[in-house]
């Protein structure tokens, strides 16, 4: 009896593994299913950064298919999850979703006057509401989705030809498999583009390899300080000091401000500690921390690092702002000042990450050099003709925390400028672009496209650029630089960095349009930190400067006397364009005159530059010249 009873429980036991061996295989097989998502889209933007979320938006409003993943749980990158909430430039040219962006702040603030806080900025605001507009924006958008908590990984191929990316999730490890006719590469660091092994830069270039007059004699891997950005709030009653950091030593930070100078061998700083808070002082009592002199800025050049090790070096940047923080507390004596709770969703309430000033550069189509900014008319390739974006802010370098950086590259001097599309492109990939911080440019001119306002443009152009490829099934690099920029143009963004006519003018693209050309030049001024180019519309057109582009595209016209354009003339110059007879040409601008605002049609006087703009642009110049991706007609 005990026998058979054995027996049966040893079938039984047998029974139960077999059942458990195919439950295992099962759920084996199940998790497989499980821990791996695919996706397809017609866009993946790789980043919600501040460019990637501009890109999906603007591709999803083309009505095209469009995925972000994102490794976070906010939109914005810089701007908002790094924690730089304060726009650097551009007050003069709201370009695209920038302005979109920013008169929402507005909205949410209660104007202009409401969001100029701190000295180093007219625009500064609190990271979540920044977060939160993006994502209102997004939600709104039913072409696109958004995946959080996703790490990429590493590009997916076919042959050599890019299909789509994987990605990680942060919470459980699982894949995803993301497959797109087109691909952009809006990380923080270029990642997509080394996973691709597209070619690229990183570090500074020699003044041989680039022809800039800026004294780096070899070059070197040496990127911009970065910096983890923390939110102090002012709470009105005394606060617990963070914990003491390891190894704090107030020494560190002597000659942050003139409240706190010992070390008369460092330079004398020019501020108090009070003006050195209210730098980047938001709305609501709260003040963004990101000094860079003798301050939380750090160097560390993680770029080239996986993510494992990335994250270990980052540690230091955190600590380094940990200390600076208690340094304000209780040697400052900012006694009511603690880490704001109510800011970033992280255990430590430091940023999501560090605010990265400079990543991998692109090895593109065309390279944008300081020539191009600071003599963009009188370049070999006229770039300026394929505008996506503006800027107008200063180069600026953050080398303070780096001995070995040359320290001479602060406020090169440059007007404000745009940026070429072929910046964005890769010559040897047909369906990938290239955005955010990573776009081809020199590191010296990296210094200023990297700021907010750009990157913003940037991203937007990129989606754009993405979306016309998919609807018109064309490479991006074989997409029209004018179709790209017309449709720019409706949305609001500038192609021109021209301070002095604003979206609302009747002629502002007209005007865009025509500087596009190169037929009128604009006026470069450096001014620091607001740079200016000046389109002058009341000034009349010197007529040398305009056939000299004009006579490219029609050398054989050789029709014009006055040194500048009289009226008359312009109606000829218009006539070729549209291949109306004079008359038939004299006569449609004449009825047109009034309605664009102007009076006085003598024949015989000169023209005004907003007249021609205004003229031509009903001519369709802007297409009539249309430029490849180098600027050449």
């Amino acid at each position: 009896m005990i026998s058979l009873y054995k027996n049966l429980l040893k079938n039984k036991l047998k029974s139960i593994q077999v059942l458990f061996v195919f439950l295992l295989s099962f759920s084996n097989q199940l998790g497989a299913q499980v821990n791996k998502k695919v996706i397809y889209t017609d866009v993946l933007v790789v980043g919600g950064s501040a460019s990637g979320v501009a890109a999906g938006l603007q591709s999803a409003r083309m009505g095209v298919a469009t995925l972000i993943v994102e490794p976070t749980t906010w939109l914005g990158g810089m701007i908002t999850a790094a924690g730089v909430s304060a726009f650097d430039g551009n007050h003069l040219m709201p370009a695209g979703l920038f302005g979109e962006f920013r008169d929402q702040l507005y909205q949410v603030y209660g104007g202009p006057k409401q969001v100029e806080t701190g000295w180093v900025s007219n625009t500064l605001f609190e990271p979540h509401v920044g977060d939160s507009i993006f994502k209102a924006f997004a939600i709104k958008e039913k072409k696109l989705q958004i995946q959080f908590n996703y790490s990429f990984k590493e590009v997916l191929l076919k042959g050599a030809t890019i299909i789509g990316a994987k990605f990680i999730s942060n919470k459980n490890n699982s894949a995803l498999l993301v497959y797109a006719k087109r691909t952009i590469d809006a990380t923080e660091m270029g990642d997509v583009m080394a996973s691709a092994k597209i070619p690229y830069s990183l570090g500074m270039e020699s003044y041989k390899e680039t022809g800039e007059n800026v004294h780096v004699p070899a070059t070197n891997d040496i990127i911009q300080d970065i910096t983890y950005v923390a939110i102090l709030k002012d709470f009105g009653t005394p606060q617990p000091l963070i914990e003491r950091p390891a190894h704090y030593d107030s020494t560190e930070f002597d000659a942050s401000n003139t409240d706190f100078y010992f070390d008369t061998t460092r330079k004398k700083p020019g501020i108090n500690a009070r003006k050195m808070l209210d730098y980047g002082k938001l709305p609501n009592e709260k003040y963004m921390l990101n000094w860079p002199i003798f301050g939380n800025d750090i160097y560390l050049n993680v770029v080239e690092q996986d993510q494992a090790a990335r994250e270990k070096l980052l540690e230091k940047a955190k600590q380094q702002t940990l200390r600076f923080v208690y340094f304000i507390q209780k040697d400052l004596g900012f006694k009511n000042y603690g880490l704001a709770i109510d800011e970033f969703p992280t255990k430590d309430k430091l940023a999501l990450h560090p605010y990265y000033r400079e990543s991998r550069r692109l090895k593109g189509v065309v390279r944008m050099k300081v020539q191009n900014i600071a003599t963009p008319f009188d370049t070999d390739l006229p770039l300026y003709r394929t505008g996506i974006a503006v800027g107008d802010y200063a180069i600026d370098h953050h080398h303070k925390k780096n001995i070995t950086a040359p320290q001479h590259l602060d406020f090169y001097p440059v007007p404000s400028f745009n940026i070429p599309l072929g910046a964005l492109i890769p010559p040897q990939h047909k369906n990938i672009i290239i955005a955010e911080k990573s776009i081809s440019v020199s590191n010296v001119v990296n210094g200023t496209t990297r700021l907010q306002p750009c990157v913003l443009q940037i991203g937007q152009a990129a989606g754009m650029l993405a979306a016309l490829s998919v609807i018109h099934h064309l490479a991006p690099i074989d997409v029209s630089v004018r179709m790209v920029q017309e449709n720019l143009l409706k949305t609001g963004s500038y192609i021109m960095p021209y301070v002095d006519l604003e979206k609302k003018d009747m002629h502002f693209v007209a005007a865009q349009k025509l500087g596009a050309t190169g037929l009128i030049k604009g006026k470069g001024v450096p001014m620091g930190w607001a740079n200016k180019t000046y389109f002058n519309p009341k000034d009349s057109v010197a007529t040398k400067s305009f056939l000299e582009v004009w006579l490219k595209k029609f050398p054989n016209d050789k029709k014009v006397i006055h040194e500048n354009m009289s009226i008359n003339e312009a109606v000829y110059f218009a006539s070729e364009l549209t291949k109306n007879n004079f008359k038939q040409e004299k006569e449609i601008i004449k009825n047109k005159w009034k309605g664009w605002g102007f009076t006085n049609f003598d024949l015989e006087r000169p023209i005004l530059r907003i007249e021609l703009a205004a003229l031509f642009n009903e001519a369709d110049v802007f297409n009539k010249f249309s430029v490849d991706l180098k600027g050449n007609f």
